[in-house]
């Protein structure tokens, strides 16, 4: 009988333990038929097969990068059916920022209702940047790249603008939403990965200049987010790509949190010459 199944007659026994297993808990190997614990047991004992960067080879599509683009669409959808009141609930102000600190990361899942080519751009990008780092990275390191990158676009604006005095008191903007600060950090991390892998990153620094340019050149832009995303993806993916083989996971948990730590103070150093604090 089969001991995962009292009720059944097993007619074959596991070519590795021996223990009896009905089709239900059979799974086909080279060697024959082994029972369903044996296959998971072997599978947790495995070597690991790691990139090149120390990312773990995973088959199948970048979950991530889908994840991040759902995400997006539904906040979008949700800023159209609310008329506003969603993005002015998660949208970044620099005045805003210090009493809620959650509007460094949720403005990047943002984007202009009036201007649907903003969400189609940066999905696109996202996409194409995700297909090729979230496998070469890992997911664990594509997520944290993906999140570092959005919290310092946010950064880069509070520290390339400043308040100004209204008629109604001192005011610091812009508004800022978008994905356009994390997918610059995208941008930055592929330029190093890129490099460390052997390939040519023409095509991508040539991307990031023409993209920089129209930041500059196009109003209604925060290129200042742009820049913000763009260093933090440089540094994050140089610390990735170029970390000992022996120390690559302690790099990938160490270096995003000395980011972190770097990020918070100078913005606090920010808010702090700006009397803001």
């Amino acid at each position: 009988m089969c001991p995962r199944h009292p009720d059944r007659v097993a007619y074959v026994r596991c070519q590795r333990c021996g223990r009896p297993a009905c089709p239900e808990c059979q799974r086909p190997a080279a060697v024959g038929i082994q029972c369903v614990d044996c296959v998971r047991q072997a599978a947790r004992s495995a070597p690991r097969t790691t990139t090149a960067v120390g990312g773990r080879v995973r088959q199948g599509k970048p979950v991530v990068t889908f994840t991040i683009i759902g995400i997006c669409v539904v906040s979008f959808v949700l800023q159209l059916v609310t008329n506003g009141a969603w993005t002015t609930q998660f949208q970044f102000v620099p005045a805003w920022g210090l009493d809620e600190p959650w509007r460094f990361l949720t403005a990047a899942f943002l984007h202009s209702t009036g201007f649907p080519a903003h969400i189609l751009f940066n999905m696109w990008a996202l996409y194409v940047t995700g297909q090729f780092l979230e496998p070469v990275l890992g997911r664990a390191r594509f997520i944290t790249l993906c999140l570092v990158s959005a919290v310092a676009a946010s950064v880069g604006v509070v520290l390339l603008t400043s308040p100004v005095l209204t008629t109604q008191g001192w005011a610091w903007g812009p508004a800022v939403v978008g994905a356009s600060g994390m997918v610059f950090g995208l941008f930055g991390a592929m330029v190093p990965v890129l490099r460390r892998l052997g390939a040519n990153a023409a095509q991508v620094i040539g991307l990031i200049a023409v993209n920089g340019v129209i930041g500059f050149v196009v109003p209604g832009i925060a290129w200042q987010a742009h820049l913000g995303g763009l260093v933090a993806g440089l540094v994050l993916g140089w610390g990735f790509s170029h970390a000992p083989r022996g120390r690559q996971k302690l790099v990938a948990w160490l270096l995003p949190a000395a980011v972190v730590v770097v990020l918070v103070a100078v913005t606090l150093a920010r808010y702090a010459a700006t009397i803001w604090l």
